[in-house]
């Protein structure tokens, strides 16, 4: 699969040229590879090519591949990025390493329950709806603090950072406007006490702007793995 090596090695760069041209060091923005809709093969592919970290929105899909992969379970990690429903938790907690869509403290504490007691705790974001869009899941800014506080406190948890997913925007100035906004959260939380060492935000489209902005984790998959294929 030489394309999707290429393909991960220029987004690579990319993430290397926006963290040299916001003065940071490359190795402090961790690449999430999204392989939804793709096929286990593909995540073998990146994998040998030296990804480690893959994002999965769907549970019944990432299941199957988290199964296909097992031989490689010990390097390989997997974040669970899409929308949670309250029904689909359990096997979230029992399969995934990181949840980035935590988007109200009952999907928090479910999780929380569920985690099976002899592995180390799910790292989770709180997923924040800085764009106000009434199509996207999140806190509100206004009531992250709360939430975070309530998460933080949650056994078998680990509160890792923020997580959002902007309005799409042309200009990087228009796309750094709300990682800007997440930043300035995230910093709040911070001084206000909470040890949040994440900001997963970023995509295929504005990577760059949320390098500028502090990202720690950046989400792609098309830049890598092409267009998805939604008919199947």
């Amino acid at each position: 699969m030489p394309d999707l090596v290429h393909n991960l090695h220029a987004v690579l760069e990319r993430i290397a040229l926006a963290a040299q041209l916001a003065g940071r060091d490359p190795r402090s923005v961790a690449l999430l590879a999204v392989s939804k809709t793709f096929p286990a093969e593909d995540v073998r592919a990146a994998h040998a090519a030296g990804q480690r970290m893959f994002g999965e929105n769907y549970v019944q899909e990432s299941l199957t591949k988290i199964d296909a992969l097992a031989d490689l379970r010990a390097s390989l990690e997997w974040h669970f990025i899409g929308p949670l429903q309250s029904n689909k938790t359990r096997p979230v907690a029992e399969n995934f390493d990181w949840v980035h869509s935590v988007d109200r403290l009952k999907i928090a504490q479910r999780l929380a329950e569920q985690r099976p007691a002899h592995l180390p705790p799910l790292n989770v974001c709180l997923q924040v709806n800085v764009s106000g869009e009434a199509s996207k899941a999140g806190v509100t800014p206004v009531e992250a603090a709360d939430a975070a506080h309530a998460i933080a406190a949650l056994p078998q948890l680990r509160l890792r950072g923020l997580m959002s997913i902007p309005e799409p925007a042309e200009t990087i100035e228009a796309q750094r406007a709300p990682h800007r906004q997440l930043r300035e959260l995230f910093e709040r939380l911070r001084a206000d006490g909470l040890e949040l060492d994440t900001l997963s935000i970023g995509m295929s489209g504005d990577l760059e702007a949320a390098v500028l902005e502090g990202a720690t984790i950046v989400r792609v998959g098309t830049a890598i793995f092409g267009a998805r294929d939604y008919s199947h």
